[in-house]
């Protein structure tokens, strides 16, 4: 694994995942620095820079360094933008308010998300993130035998898109890490596929919620310039829908997801 150069100062904010990274401009990266940032986003799974100055394209181009990237593909298009990013744009609340993983209704959805707070309230619009290893690891040993052979729907009904479905296995694993993650969330997953429509119901409410333990979750409070990446093969995330003002994200959309062990 690539060493952290040592003149980063890379802090923990969560016990389950999240770390603060200062003493880098991102957008003049070397390839080293670009591998000792996919290390570190393998070890917290969320990672956070603070005052970078960064236009659309040096966005863009920051995100080829980790593979392919593609536009949204439900949200509209920002014409100003270049055709890979898209904006995350609110006043007076208006965001995604519920527990998710982007895209889980397409068969290989995002592999990752980097995003840019352009604008933000002084006060709220903080996003939390979830471990879903700890979200897995954490189950008891019965209730993993029963995740572990279950498959479910996802479809992009809160996109208006409820023709977009896909299904994904419970429970799968990082192709990177080897860990199992519970990959299911309240968002886009509509039901258990083996089991019955009350029996569903029953076990996605009580997974949805047990992701949202606060163990296995980090806080982060933005400032306008922050970068922000996050592995959504095994993260979900929730933005909290209290603040006046202008809160508004970009990002593009970036390499697809590659699971071990998918069962579809």
């Amino acid at each position: 694994m690539t060493p952290t150069p040592k003149s980063w100062s890379v802090t923990r904010l969560a016990g389950a995942l999240g770390a603060e990274i200062r003493g880098l401009q991102i957008t003049s990266a070397s390839a080293d620095d670009i591998d000792a940032i996919k290390a570190l986003l393998l070890e917290h799974m969320v990672i956070f820079f603070p005052d970078q100055e960064i236009n659309p394209g040096e966005h863009v181009e920051f995100g080829r360094h980790f593979g392919d990237l593609e536009g949204h593909p439900n949200l509209q298009k920002n014409s100003q933008l270049p055709p890979e990013m898209f904006e995350l744009k609110a006043t007076t609340g208006g965001v995604a308010d519920e527990w998710h993983t982007d895209l889980t209704f397409q068969e290989r959805p995002a592999l990752m998300s980097i995003l840019h707070m352009v604008a933000c309230p002084e006060a709220g619009g903080d996003t939390l993130w979830t471990s879903l290893y700890a979200a897995y690891d954490e189950l008891s040993d019965p209730m993993k035998s029963l995740c572990d052979g279950l498959t479910a729907l996802h479809d992009a009904l809160p996109h208006n898109h409820p023709e977009q479905t896909t299904i994904h296995p419970v429970v799968r694993v990082h192709p990177l890490t080897g860990k199992k993650v519970l990959y299911v969330n309240e968002h886009f997953t509509r039901r258990i596929v083996e089991m019955n429509a009350t029996e569903s119901a029953t076990l996605l409410d009580y997974l949805t919620r047990w992701v949202s333990n606060p163990r296995f979750t980090v806080r982060y409070h933005w400032t306008p310039g922050t970068i922000a990446i996050c592995d959504n093969r095994c993260t979900q995330h929730f933005v909290l829908n209290g603040f006046d003002g202008e809160r508004m994200l970009s990002r593009p959309r970036v390499p697809r997801i590659e699971f071990i062990g998918a069962r579809l």
